[in-house]
């Protein structure tokens, strides 16, 4: 199911949970991967903030991002253990209270095969903040949860993809961005001022410079995005222009947009 927007796009923050990913023993992965799902449907990544597992913490991320941006989400710390504060510090953010779901209960039953075998760690997985919606967790069973703009969902990788699946169908879309990434052998110092007086041309397109060291050889990478077509076309027009004036040759690596009609 898709929701067409009633903007050209839409904002999003992330917020990734975990002592685990500060000290450096769990590699984030979350992402680049929520990013790169964001930018299919229109809507802007504005931030990423990774916070340690502490109430305080996580209720200020909330309060700071939820509304500054449509969308939140959070990856991380709703699992059963003691650390796993998530939940508990999102309902304070809201000031609501945290209760047990029994959609989510029964939910957990199902998973495991008895009521027996919910023990009280695994319980608190079904304890969502008053009024939450449940997210779909096909893989493990404990679900996430959405209230208002925020939407909760596990760390680890295999789950969170699979609870964004459920999410995907709660957002609006705005135009998709369309890039385009052309490269060459010249240095950022010599690009800099006539790509800065491109970027002033065309504010809707997003220009961005990164030097690569490939094969040797130092090069750059000259990368624009943009939700509009025709603006997009023409500003990658003029930095491959600009690039043939200032000696270097334009190799336009990907193309993803259409020349204008």
């Amino acid at each position: 199911m898709t929701i067409s927007g009633d903007k050209d796009t839409y904002s999003a923050a992330l917020i990734v949970v975990g002592n685990e990913v500060l000290s450096g023993r769990t590699q984030d992965t979350n992402t680049s991967w929520i990013a790169g799902q964001l930018t299919d449907m229109g809507i802007t990544l504005h931030q990423v903030r990774v916070v340690p597992d502490m109430e305080g913490e996580i209720v200020t991320a909330i309060h700071d991002l939820k509304d500054v941006v449509d969308y939140v989400f959070t990856t991380g710390g709703i699992g059963p253990t003691h650390d796993d504060i998530t939940a508990q510090s999102i309902a304070k953010a809201l000031g609501v209270e945290l209760e047990l779901h029994p959609e989510a209960f029964q939910t957990l039953v199902r998973h495991y095969g008895d009521e027996a075998q919910v023990t009280p760690p695994r319980k608190k997985m079904a304890m969502v903040p008053k009024g939450a919606s449940l997210i779909n967790n096909p893989v493990s069973g404990a679900p996430g949860f959405q209230i208002e703009n925020v939407f909760v969902m596990a760390g680890v990788p295999k789950i969170m993809q699979a609870m964004f699946d459920d999410v995907k169908t709660r957002l609006k879309r705005g135009k998709p961005f369309l890039s385009n990434t052309i490269s060459c052998s010249l240095g950022e110092s010599m690009v800099a001022h006539d790509l800065e007086a491109i970027q002033n041309r065309y504010p809707s397109v997003n220009i961005g410079s990164y030097p690569h060291y490939r094969g040797g050889v130092v090069g750059l990478s000259l990368v624009l995005r943009a939700a509009d077509n025709d603006m997009l076309h023409a500003a990658t027009d003029e930095v491959v222009a600009m690039i043939g004036r200032l000696g270097g040759v334009a190799h336009v690596l990907s193309t993803q947009y259409a020349s204008p009609a």
